[in-house]
């Protein structure tokens, strides 16, 4: 499978502010030539260090698509034969509702959890979105926008 371009690696790239599917993911990067698919979901949790949180909002920034498809385009040039998608939410969420979900594919488990891994790894720290926390003391912070 590693003669699959870049292009038709990259399967799913969004951020919406409509709720997630992990079943549009799976369906992205499913592909008779794959014996492995890995999924991360990220789910807002009630909690951060210790204080409770009552929701989250996400904000992007205009280029963030943009920066997605680089790190995406990174992942399966490290990870030749891998498929990858990814979608972010933007919004206001609530505890429980889903924030992001990536998923890779390759021929064998290892590879798909190696490139799912490198997916989220690098989306959380190179992709510019920002959380908005809101917590069930009434104070508020910014994560991701230093």
């Amino acid at each position: 499978m590693t003669d699959i371009s870049v292009e038709q690696a990259v399967r799913l790239l969004a951020i919406r502010d409509t709720p997630l599917s992990v079943d549009e993911v799976l369906a992205a990067i499913a592909d008779p030539r794959i014996g492995g698919t890995c999924v991360f979901v990220g789910t807002v949790r009630d909690h951060d260090a210790g204080r409770g949180v009552n929701e989250l909002g996400y904000d992007a920034h205009p280029n963030a698509l943009k920066e997605l498809r680089r790190v995406a385009e990174g992942v399966v040039a490290a990870h030749p034969g891998s498929v990858v998608a990814a979608v972010h939410r933007v919004g206001d969420l609530s505890v429980g509702e889903i924030a992001v979900v990536v998923g890779a594919a390759a021929p064998h488990r290892a590879e798909a959890f190696a490139a799912c891994r490198q997916l989220i790894d690098d989306l959380k720290a190179e992709v510019p979105l920002w959380k908005h926390q809101r917590f069930a003391d009434g104070s508020a912070e910014w994560v991701g926008a230093e």
